[in-house]
Order: C-alpha cells, then structure tokens, then sequence
C-alpha cells in the first residue's frame, strides 16, 4: 500500500507539526501493552526512530514501504523486530508498537477535521497495517535464527568429548541421537582424535534410551569414521534392554568391542596399552 503525494504530505504535516504530542502518546498506548517489560527511556527512543523514519520517508514524496526511498523506515522496523526477539518479547507484543501509531492518528485527524478525514484514516492504516506485517515477518526470521543457533548450540553442549587418559577419549551419549545430531557427534569426536592424537576412542551409549536401527548405523559411521582417523573405537553402556533389542534387530557391530560400562571399556583400552588395573574390592565390615 502506498500512499499518494498528498496523503503523504498530510501524514507529514500531522507527525511532524506535534513532534513531542506524537511520541508522548505513542510511548504511553505501547507501555500500557508491554506491562513494564522495557524501560520507558528504551521504548520512547524506539518511537522517536520510528516517528523520524515515517517523517523522512514522507518528506522524499510517496511513502511507499517497498520502495528505495523507504529503505531507512524498513530498518527502523527491522531494528524493532531484531530487538524486540533477542529480548523475549512475543510477535504480538512487536506488531502492537507500530499498531498502537493508528490511535494517536486518530485523535490527531478527529481534532484537525477536514473532508479528507475519513479517506486519510484509511488511508494511513493500511500504511501501518503493512508496516505491521512487515514487523511481523522480521520478527519471525530472527526468532528463527536464534532458536537455530540456539539448537545448534544444545547440540554441541550435549555431545561432549572428554579426555579420559593419556590417548583415550570418550563420547558419552545421552538422549536420543538422529542424523543431525550423529553428524555433530562424528565431526567433535574426529577433531578431538586431531587435536590429542588419541589411538582410542569410547563411545558411551549409557544415556541412550533405546537403539534401533537407525540409532546403530550412526554409532556404527562413527566408528568407521574414526578408524580412517587410525583410531580403535569402543562402545560401552550396552545395557540389558539394548542388548536384546540388537540381538532382536539382528544388528551386528562386527569386531567392534564392547562393555556393559565406561570403567569396564577404559580398563580394557589401559590394558591394551599395558597398563595394570584391578578392581576395586568391596570394603569388608567389621
């Protein structure tokens, strides 16, 4: 929606004519929506960057939001939306910042009067009514963004690879692993096997809650993986429950060694390497 050269000088003349009238009650229709979650300093220059970008963008002719000219009054909404998602507020909360501008355009165009009152109010809402929507979908692809990165990092937080000993490092798995997560998985435990040079390498399926056979085809590419990487792969942690399942899926993992537990599959890596260990028998009472 765009509006013509008149209606653009008229919107002009009614923001720019009341500076201060404008912004005040403005700040005060979007305070009383966001119950004291920003600080009226923040909100009032929110409003001050919005109310300035519709007076610049009217200034240069025809406001109209698609086009080069408006280019500052998009950012402005833009910048909004980013803030306003990082900040936790909802799209609702947002798209009401720039709605609650009909309400002061009311009043203003009810006290000025005039035979063009009427068609200017429609006109200037639907301007807003565009805007709004503009807020709207800037708002969502941040909120998009973040809670990618934020996923992306709840990946990496819950696929740790720890060193246990000198040459041994594990992966101790928990939740259920899907492709995603299997390729984050496979590429920290390869850089790790970079980084420390490690010749073995524990992978920790106590946390898992079930293995089927999707679940073993990436444990199993991961092993593979890891022994172009000239390491020697572990699996610990195969309870019960999941070894029945495995026999039951028919699922082989081949010369691939396996432990009930982590301590069971490090003694066994320190024992390839030489190392005595023994274990720890149970205190005696008296």
């Amino acid at each position: 929606m765009a509006l013509s050269t008149e209606e653009s000088g008229r919107l002009v003349a009614l923001l720019s004519g009341q500076d201060e009238r404008v912004t005040t009650r403005w700040t005060e229709i979007v305070t009383s929506s966001l119950r004291g979650r920003l600080s009226q300093a923040e909100l009032r220059r929110q409003v001050q960057d919005l109310h300035h970008a519709i007076v610049t963008t009217g200034e240069q002719g025809t406001i109209d939001l698609s086009a080069d000219s408006a280019a500052e009054l998009r950012a402005a909404l833009s910048e909004l939306s980013r803030g306003r998602a990082r900040q936790g507020f909802s799209a609702t909360e947002t798209t009401i910042s720039v709605f609650a501008l009909k309400d002061v355009l009311a009043e203003l165009i009810q006290e000025a009067g005039g035979p063009d009152a009427l068609q200017d109010y429609v006109a200037f809402s639907k301007l807003i009514d565009e805007m709004g929507l503009f807020t709207f979908e800037s708002f969502v692809r941040t909120r998009e963004s973040l809670i990618a990165d934020q996923a992306e990092q709840l990946l990496e937080l819950s696929t740790p690879v720890v060193k246990l000993w000198e040459g041994v490092v594990a992966v101790p798995l928990v939740g259920t692993l899907d492709s995603a997560r299997a390729q984050v998985v496979m590429e920290r435990l390869l850089q790790t096997l970079v980084d420390t040079g490690s010749p073995y390498a524990i992978i920790d399926i106590t946390g898992v809650p079930a293995v089927d056979t999707q679940v073993a085809q990436h444990i199993l590419k991961t092993v593979v993986a890891a022994r172009l990487m000239g390491a020697d792969c572990i699996i610990s942690g195969i309870r019960p429950q999941i070894a029945q399942t495995i026999v039951a899926l028919g699922i082989e993992f081949g010369d691939i060694a396996t432990k009930a537990s982590l301590a069971d599959a490090l003694r066994h890596v320190l024992r390839l390497n030489g190392v005595e260990t023994a274990r720890r028998q149970p205190r005696r009472g008296f």
